[in-house]
Order: C-alpha cells, then sequence, then structure tokens
C-alpha cells in the first residue's frame, strides 16, 4: 500500500477496533431492565396475542414475500386463511426509534441472541429479545433471515432485480419458463410494490455521494453501471432530508429495519390487502415447531406462542385442510426434514433437504478514488455484471453499522455458484442443520474480489483493504435459497410430491441461487404464479 492509504486504512482498523472492545467491555444490563425500556419504546408488540382458530380452511406458515402473495390471493379467492409468524408486528413511526441501528444494536435487532458480528467484524453484545434478524450459524456459514411481520422485506436492502435469462435458465433448467415471468409475474410484482430505481433528485443528495463514487469507479473501470428497482417509497427519503421525519434510509438504517416505514414493505401492501379481504389473519408470536398428518388427511401445525421476551406462553396444535410453508428456506427446509426424518410425512421424497445455496452472496470494499465525505443511503442504486470468468454481479451497497466516511466503497457480491449442500437431521438433538465448505466460500470469494480489485486498480482507489482482511467475505449470506426445490421436492408449481394439500411457496423453493441477483424479486413471482395454478386447478 501507499504510505498514506496504509495510515488512514489503519487508523479505520483501529477505530473498528476501539468500537469493539468498547462494546465488548461494556457491563451487559439485566434483560429485565432492558425489555422494561423496549416496552416503553415500543409498546405495540408487547399487546396481549390472539389466538388462532383450531381449525382453518389453509394455514400459512411465515409471512415474508412467498407467504404473503399466498396469503393474499387465497383471500382474494374466498379461501379464508390463517399465517402464522414467529415474530413480533413492528410498527413504524416518523419519530419514534422503533428499530435499532447496525452502529449502536439492541436486543431489538436479534431474535433471541446476546451476541452478534457484523460485516465489520465488530462483536457487539446485548440483552436478549425477540428482534426482528436471526442469525443461524452452521458449520462454514452463518445465515442471515427474518423474524417479523413481513419477513424479509423487513430487513433487506430494497433492492428487486430480474436475472439474466441465461442465468435463471442455466439455474432452474426446464423447471420454469422464463418467458412467463418476464411477461406476467415479474410486471405483476413490480406493479404491487411500486418498484422503480432511485430518482435523480435522491441520487444527486449528500448521503448518496457514495453511490455516485461507486458508479464513477465502475465507469473508469470499462462497466456500464445498471439501475436497480427498488422497494423504498422515495417520498419519505426526501422527508429524511428535509427533516419531517425521522433519519433512518439515508443514515445507514435497513438491515434491523425502517423505523419510518421508508421500505414498502409487505406489511404496507400485500399482508395489508390480504387483511382487508376479512379472510386472512396474521397471529405474530407463533412459532410453528411441527408439521404432520392425521389419518383423515387433514394437516396438523404444531406451535408455540411466544412473548417477544422469548417466553413460551403455551403449547398448541392446529388443523387445516391445506398447508402453504412460506417460513424461509432455512424454516420450511427444518420443518419437512424433521417431518420425513420422524415419519410425521413419511411419504415426502429424497430430494426434500436438497439444493441449498448462498445465492454465491460476498461483501466487498474497496478503497474510494478521492477524500472526500461519502454519505451512506441504504438503497442500492446500480450494479455491474462481469463475466471474464464465473458470472458476477456487484451491487453498489453502504456500509451497515458506519453512518460516516470512512474512506471505503462497498458492494455485495453476487456470484453464479453451482455448488450446493443438503439438510441432514440429528435425531438426538431432534435438529435440522447443515454444513459449508471452506473451499468453495474461498472460491466465490476469489472470484468477487478479483473484479472488485480490477475496478479499485483501474479507479486508482487510494486504499488496499485486503491486507487488512476487510476487502472480502463470505462468511454469511442473506439470501438462502432451496432446501425444497421446484421440480424435485414438489412439482413444478410448489406441490410437495406424496402430500396433496401441502405446498412450498419460498425461497426453498429455489434452485440454491437466483442466478447473480437479489432473489426477492424472483421468490416474489414465483409465489404469483404457483398461487394462481393451485387456485385455478383447485388442488
Amino acid at each position: 500500500m501507499h504510505r498514506r492509504a496504509f495510515f488512514k486504512a489503519a487508523g479505520l482498523a483501529a477505530l473498528f477496533g476501539a468500537v469493539g472492545s468498547t462494546l465488548d467491555s461494556r457491563p451487559a444490563a439485566a434483560d429485565p431492565v432492558w425489555h422494561t425500556m423496549f416496552q416503553n419504546w415500543v409498546p405495540e408488540i408487547f399487546a396481549p396475542l390472539p389466538d388462532p382458530p383450531e381449525h382453518s380452511p389453509a394455514i400459512v406458515v411465515g409471512s415474508g414475500f412467498g407467504a404473503a402473495v399466498t396469503a393474499l390471493r387465497l383471500a382474494e379467492a374466498g379461501v379464508a386463511n390463517t399465517v402464522l409468524e414467529r415474530g413480533s408486528r413492528w410498527p413504524n413511526d416518523p419519530w419514534r426509534e422503533i428499530f435499532t441501528g447496525d452502529d449502536l444494536p439492541d436486543g431489538r435487532g436479534f431474535w433471541h441472541r446476546t451476541d452478534f458480528t457484523g460485516v465489520t467484524k465488530v462483536p457487539v453484545h446485548f440483552a436478549k429479545f425477540g428482534g426482528v434478524l436471526d442469525c443461524t450459524e452452521y458449520p462454514g456459514i452463518d445465515v442471515w433471515r427474518a423474524a417479523a411481520v413481513g419477513g424479509g422485506s423487513v430487513i433487506f436492502s430494497g433492492a428487486m432485480i430480474a436475472p439474466e435469462r441465461r442465468f435463471f435458465d442455466e439455474v432452474f433448467r426446464g423447471s420454469v419458463a422464463y418467458d412467463e415471468l418476464e411477461r406476467v409475474y415479474y410486471p405483476r410484482v413490480r406493479q404491487m410494490l411500486r418498484l422503480d430505481p432511485i430518482p435523480a433528485d435522491i441520487y444527486a443528495s449528500a448521503p448518496f455521494a457514495h453511490s455516485r463514487a461507486w458508479d464513477d469507479q465502475v465507469r473508469k473501470a470499462g462497466y456500464h453501471p445498471l439501475p436497480n428497482d427498488s422497494i423504498f417509497t422515495w417520498d419519505i427519503l426526501r422527508g429524511e432530508l428535509a427533516g419531517t421525519t425521522r433519519p433512518s434510509a439515508t443514515v445507514a438504517r435497513s438491515n434491523l429495519g425502517n423505523s419510518n416505514g421508508a421500505k414498502f414493505d409487505l406489511n404496507q401492501n400485500y399482508l395489508r390487502y390480504a387483511q382487508q379481504t376479512g379472510r386472512s389473519t396474521v397471529f405474530p408470536g407463533h412459532r410453528v415447531d411441527a408439521i404432520g398428518k392425521e389419518s383423515g388427511g387433514r394437516y396438523t401445525v404444531s406451535i408455540s406462542k411466544l412473548a417477544p421476551t422469548g417466553e413460551v406462553l403455551g403449547t398448541r396444535t392446529l388443523t387445516c385442510d391445506r398447508l402453504f410453508l412460506g417460513a424461509g428456506s432455512i424454516g420450511t427446509s427444518e420443518l419437512l426434514v424433521r417431518a420425513r426424518a420422524t415419519g410425521a410425512l413419511p411419504d415426502l421424497n429424497e430430494h426434500i433437504g436438497e439444493g441449498w445455496g448462498t445465492n454465491g452472496d460476498v461483501v466487498l470494499a474497496r478503497g474510494a478514488s478521492s477524500v472526500a465525505g461519502f454519505g451512506q443511503g441504504v438503497p442500492s442504486a446500480s450494479r455491474i455484471l462481469d463475466e471474464s470468468s464465473v458470472p458476477v454481479t456487484l451491487e453498489n451497497w453502504y456500509i451497515p453499522g458506519i453512518p460516516f466516511e470512512t474512506g471505503a466503497l462497498a458492494s455485495l457480491g453476487m456470484v453464479l455458484d453451482p455448488t450446493r449442500s443438503r439438510f441432514g437431521y440429528d435425531r438426538a438433538s431432534d435438529s435440522v442443520g447443515l454444513s459449508w465448505s471452506t473451499r468453495n466460500r474461498d472460491e466465490v470469494v476469489a472470484a468477487a474480489r478479483a473484479v472488485d480489485r480490477r475496478i479499485a486498480e483501474r479507479a486508482d482507489a487510494l486504499v488496499e483493504y485486503g491486507a487488512l482482511g476487510y476487502d472480502a467475505n463470505a462468511l454469511f449470506t442473506a439470501h438462502p435459497l432451496g432446501g425444497a426445490v421446484l421440480g424435485l421436492a414438489t412439482d413444478g408449481h410448489g406441490r410437495v410430491h406424496g402430500h396433496p394439500g401441502l405446498y412450498v411457496m419460498d425461497g426453498a423453493a429455489m434452485p440454491g441461487s437466483a442466478g447473480a441477483v437479489n432473489p426477492s424479486l424472483t421468490i416474489t413471482a414465483l409465489a404469483e404464479r404457483n398461487i394462481e395454478e393451485i387456485i385455478r386447478s383447485g388442488r
């Protein structure tokens, strides 16, 4: 490194270390004290939880993209349905701090854990609570997933992008026609979620200086940045800039929720519309522990009712005529793998638990090309595609937890990675898990790092973060996919083989990759496609 760049990067590392040390040594407050504070800040999530009915025509497990689509379309078709969500229903408010931030997070951020190490490698500690992000740890990989009404729409970056047709076809291998999604279902989702790119006035504002600097660098490296469609409500960001609402999306807040509702999440569209029909009811604080089937054909759903503090308020077994699994790749796969292993659903086939992948996620940081103040606005403005080796998409990203100038420009890389793992069941602990190889992790990092370094070199970046270990890592994924893959564990529309009336409607149906882009648009479009056919056919 250049001497100036080394000292700047070393200073950043020292800052990270100092912050980490401060948080590590901070005395942990007693949980009841923090719980009282949370109750004062967000009393809505402490309200008494209603009980779901003993029997429902349809139960939807989860409330994320696939589940929300399912609940709405069933309700519109006249099918009463019960939506079960383990997390809380968090409100929005223009001035209250509903959610915590990545910079100094507390228990509102994380699902019943006391510590977390994010992309900045800074360990933080906090009181255990039912927060919105569940970090599930497996050998070789941490998986970030949602625990809130609205699922991943509450905690994701907001980018919703269709993959290139050729990459989609490579991943799905003919199980779904790309033309069908492109013609009907991608446009339907874009309209429902009001997707559009970042407007020029917001892109030109101070918090998005990093986006403009990122685009300048990739242009110098010979790339043409492509605009990303986003789920954010731009007028709320304008309000943040004007001071008429509490800053959130303009100050590096997103991974743990946007308090002012800047993200147009599922609580503001699909779930809201479903409930307005009067035929769909969401029950927060209800964790699904197991599924099975009665001799008469009805499905059973074993649940635990949870207080936001983690206390189990009771357990019950519900029944339904049709069961729609939308608990995400991890949640849905766990339920199915356990049900097959224990004999609760004995006719599940050999493909249950297979085809799991990380979507090739890699977090990257490269130095800026000039010493300037960069904001940390959240919505991702643009992306590039590199095919010099394995296909890699880089998206402009902010730096979670660091709402001030660092000299770094962040990217989220998504590598078209063919590696897959499978879930297994351990009878002694009644647990479902998987492992991810270090070799594969290193390979996707190398592919994404090569692209990012090429950009840094051609754009004369001032800082080299590789020497400090901050340039690239794939220690976690925010896009877990697979485990009950469409066309293998299910038919071509999510009907689980061997069990009529049982369906997979979420990221578990995706074959481990979304084709080197964020998966949320494709998950939602597939759910629209599949539930339309299920309702049309009556099965």
